[in-house]
């Protein structure tokens, strides 16, 4: 393990006299010889021979030299990479990814745009769906992640961040492959009438609060069961566990190995886009604002 005193070792031992190394060290000679006596107490080994023309290096002496002058290259190397490498987090946009909000779509928007950020590069963030915990993920935008992408049209999400709207994705349901429905390439709203439709509960989605005022008004023969207020595995699970019917998304076709998605005959949709923070970066903010250019948009 590296020891402070073999820095006046290896000065020691270059400049083969205590006098010298002292000046180079800027202490004392006592101190100098004070320090070698310590240092080799410490390791309990005779490093150097005192002789009438200066000083010499021991077998063990000669060894411990190499492999401090071994560890010390190793540690400024080492502070060298570390700095390197926090120059090159400077220039690394953080983009979070998790099982419902891959970083797919970002990454497809990221090469239309990346001739305008040339030293950046992009490294992303796994984090996890759990409806409990996901809101303090979106809070770390600005720390964690630089960017998150996926479907937000929850108040409690756009009140922590800011959001640039891509487009949107079509409404679907999803059901186990032992259902009825599994087999259908697409259904008529009919034919949910005596099923229950699994979907987020009232209150904070816009879009899906107008799905279930619809459906409450026109078809009052759906049974809808609420679900938490975000999606996580669990959900797919429950749908999967009971035959129920699940509100998803067309990005959402592969979640979930046991469901399948199938289109219905309706207009339903929601957003999704990139989430920022509010006290978003000069970088960040020009990433933006390159994305909106080649969208199109305003």
């Amino acid at each position: 393990m590296y020891h402070p005193l073999l820095d006046t070792f290896i000065a020691v031992a270059d400049c083969g006299s205590f006098t010298k190394a002292s000046e180079i060290l800027f202490i004392s000679p006592t101190a100098v010889m004070k320090q070698m006596n310590t240092l080799e107490k410490h390791l309990e080994l005779k490093l150097i021979d005192r002789t009438p023309s200066g000083i010499r290096l021991t077998q063990p002496g000669t060894i411990i030299y190499k492999e401090a002058k071994h560890m010390i290259d190793h540690s400024k190397k080492s502070i060298a990479k570390a700095r390197a490498a926090l120059y090159s987090y400077e220039t690394t946009f953080c983009v979070g990814t998790s099982l419902l909000n891959p970083a797919k779509p970002f990454m497809d928007l990221w090469y239309l745009v990346n001739q305008d950020f040339p030293s950046y590069k992009l490294h992303l963030v796994p984090y996890e769906d759990d409806h409990n915990g996901i809101l303090s993920e979106i809070e770390k935008l600005g720390e964690k992640f630089d960017f998150l992408i996926g479907v937000c049209d929850s108040k409690e999400w756009l009140s922590r961040c800011n959001f640039l709207p891509l487009g949107r994705y079509r409404k679907m349901v999803a059901v186990s492959r032992e259902h009825p429905f599994a087999a259908k390439s697409s259904i008529n709203i009919e034919a949910l009438h005596g099923k229950t439709l699994m979907m987020v509960r009232r209150g904070d989605s816009a879009a899906n609060d107008t799905i279930r005022n619809d459906l409450e008004k026109h078809h009052p023969e759906i049974h809808i069961e609420d679900t938490p207020q975000f999606y996580d595995l669990s959900v797919f699970n429950h749908c999967a566990e009971t035959g129920n019917v699940l509100l998803t998304i067309e990005c959402w076709r592969d979640v979930h190995p046991g469901l399948v998605s199938i289109p219905v005959n309706w207009d339903y949709s929601i957003p999704y886009g990139i989430l920022y923070s509010p006290d978003a970066p000069k970088d960040v903010l020009q990433f933006i604002e390159a994305v909106k250019k080649i969208r199109h948009l305003t």
